[in-house]
């Protein structure tokens, strides 16, 4: 325990939110429309607009607080990683009891009751302006077991998966807040296993996807490669993603050209944006490639060995009937690639990302059926239900909500890193 750092703003030990973390979101409230920059500490969020406006940065070396004025993000992130580094161990100095700075937040009432919000109070939004969004398939056992529902166990994996990030280009402006509602999607479906003419319904397998998604801090030029060794400092922070998923459209569609429809209608994201310096202690290993797949070309070998990062993430169900459980646990390290490897392989052939791009790992799983990311995997594609107090499910009904949480612990009692969570419920169609 000795050498932690504590607050002199009380923290409960649960909270996601610790001195450790300071993650970056956008609020506003209901006294304060404007959408405006905040990060979230313990249950309070410093309102980082009326900070720099009162002198808060003063002492910090920052000099570039016209970014705070913005409604996003994007301005910040475009500054790079040693300013993020800068505001973010200056932010952490000041909230530290015996502190640096006391005289800047602790000992100065007016800006702590100006600056310093309980986080009930504040609404969140988009924490940046998302130009492209990319949901790469790096999740290796959710992979395998869609292989195996969809292909049988022999040919459960393409033969690309070991040697590339696979990966496709999503829809960016359908991304949305935790908490906005999701309307089920309308689409081309087969009516049954037997029919080779499609109809026009509501979906019946609608699911959800648990995944890792890395906003862009700063991007490359046209023509240009990311290196993979350097690709860390292009990464702003991340966010916990549900990439809502129908699974009939999708069945329907993919061939030949991969999800289209059935993915575009809405991805959920947490509101604060979590960033690399905070999880850098929680790096671990990536999954163990087989030795028959050999090894990565050489622009996707890293030199470091801890590339992924051990959050212990969880799944929450709640049915349209009241009943509610936690119905999956899992770690963020079970990807096959980094977020790296994907920036290095996403800009090969020159593809230059911008400020504010999001990249998603794709569906997380672990090993078995209490670790699925996805219900496609908990129920077998339909086959096997689960039952949720009262109610059995296979695929999300309309007025379910799924909550995804996580954060890092090392059991240190220096506090968690966490996200907050994403929540998203399942409202009817139009039709």
């Amino acid at each position: 325990m000795t050498g932690i750092r504590k607050s002199w703003l009380d923290i409960p030990a649960n909270s996601h939110f610790s001195l450790r973390n300071i993650p970056f979101g956008i609020i506003s409230t209901q006294s304060d429309p404007r959408h405006r920059p905040a990060i979230a500490i313990g249950n309070y969020a410093l309102d980082l607009l009326e900070f720099s406006r009162s002198g808060g940065f003063e002492k910090s070396g920052f000099t570039n607080i016209s970014v705070f004025e913005g409604s996003t993000l994007n301005a910040f992130a475009a500054l790079g990683r040693e300013a993020h580094r800068l505001v973010r161990s200056y932010i952490q100095a000041i909230l530290t009891a015996g502190g640096q700075f006391p005289d800047i937040l602790e000992q100065n009432i007016l800006l702590r009751e100006s600056a310093l919000l309980p986080l009930f109070s504040v609404q969140n939004h988009l924490p940046l302006e998302i130009g492209d969004y990319t949901d790469f398939y790096v999740g290796r056992n959710h992979a395998y077991n869609c292989g195996i529902i969809f292909r049988g166990p022999e040919n459960a994996l393409n033969l690309n998966y070991y040697h590339m990030p696979v990966g496709y280009h999503g829809r960016a402006s359908s991304i949305v807040i935790s908490g906005t509602p999701i309307k089920r999607p309308v689409g081309q479906i087969l009516p049954d296993p037997t029919a080779t003419v499609p109809v026009l319904e509501p979906s019946r397998r609608l699911d959800y996807e648990l995944e890792l998604a890395a906003f862009i801090a700063t991007g490359n030029n046209m023509g240009e490669r990311i290196n993979v060794d350097d690709a860390e400092e292009h990464i702003f922070g991340y966010v916990l993603t549900n990439d809502w998923s129908a699974r009939d459209v999708q069945a329907w569609e993919y061939i030949p050209l991969g999800p289209f429809t059935a993915k575009n209608f809405g991805t959920s994201i947490s509101p604060w944006v979590v960033t690399p310096d905070a999880l850098e202690p929680y790096k671990t290993r990536p999954l163990k490639r087989p030795a028959e797949a050999g090894d990565v070309l050489p622009y996707l070998k890293e030199k470091k060995q801890d590339t992924v990062y051990d959050i212990k993430l969880q799944v929450e169900y709640q049915t349209a009937e009241g009943d509610k459980a936690v119905i999956s646990y899992l770690s963020t390290k079970h990807l096959l690639f980094s977020f790296a490897q994907m920036i290095a392989h996403h800009t090969v052939t020159g593809a230059n990302l911008r400020s504010g791009d999001l990249i998603a790992s794709g569906t997380i799983s672990g090993e078995d059926s209490d670790s699925y990311g996805s219900l496609l995997e908990k129920s077998q594609a339909g086959r096997v239900q689960f039952i949720i107090g009262r109610s059995t499910r296979t695929f999300l009904q309309d007025g379910d909500t799924v909550t995804f949480t996580g954060a890092a612990d090392d059991n240190s009692g220096a506090g968690l890193v966490g996200f907050g969570e994403v929540t998203g419920t399942i409202l009817k169609p139009d039709i």
